[in-house]
């Protein structure tokens, strides 16, 4: 599993979810962009933000799969966004990342800075070898985060993904450590 850590970019705190980020998880996951491109619950409600924020997001480091960052604002502390790995192969060496943005900080390049935050500490300090991101083919804002945090299109998954029992296409993108010169902002972590 990975180990418990904190991730700091120039902006954000990237930290363990925790009951505090119940409420702008609810306020996030509940809004209609997030849930158009993520297979959330609908409705999506306070007992699912609380068992996110308490119990899943927690388990899914415990079991080896990932590890999910509530992403905040360095400054002010509040929730922005999540960031987070999934489907972690250990022997591979390869994780895929991620994310979502909270409504009231899209924009200002939330998913890019704390997605390159998470790919630098994957690629370096965990000493994996792959990072996939897979986006689906209308969701054209994620598909360029992963092009501004440096990823590189492999190509289209037919008919991989799926959202709300409806099946999509998804476009690979993948970082290698080589990779990272300048799309990767050095990060401190604890």
């Amino acid at each position: 599993m990975f180990p418990e850590t904190v991730l700091h970019s120039r902006r954000l705190l990237l930290r363990a979810f925790d009951a505090g980020d119940i409420a702008d998880t609810l306020a996030s996951c509940s809004d209609c962009l997030t849930q158009r491109w993520l297979p959330l619950p609908r409705p999506y409600t306070l007992d699912d933000a609380t068992a996110w924020c308490t119990t899943t997001a927690h388990a899914m480091r415990d079991s080896g799969d990932g590890i999910q960052f509530a992403v905040t604002d360095a400054d002010s502390k509040r929730l922005v966004g999540q960031v987070g790995l999934k489907k972690t192969d250990w022997r591979a060496l390869v994780s895929e990342v991620g994310y979502w943005v909270s409504p009231w900080a899209r924009g200002r390049g939330i998913a890019v800075e704390a997605t390159r935050t998470l790919a630098h500490w994957l690629l370096t300090d965990q000493r994996f070898q792959r990072m996939e991101l897979r986006a689906a083919t209308e969701n054209a804002a994620s598909q360029a985060v992963a092009v501004k945090a440096g990823f590189h299109r492999e190509g289209t998954l037919r008919n991989a993904g799926f959202v709300h029992g409806a099946r999509v296409d998804l476009v690979l993108f993948s970082l290698l450590p080589g990779d990272l010169g300048s799309s990767a902002d050095p990060t401190e972590h604890r």
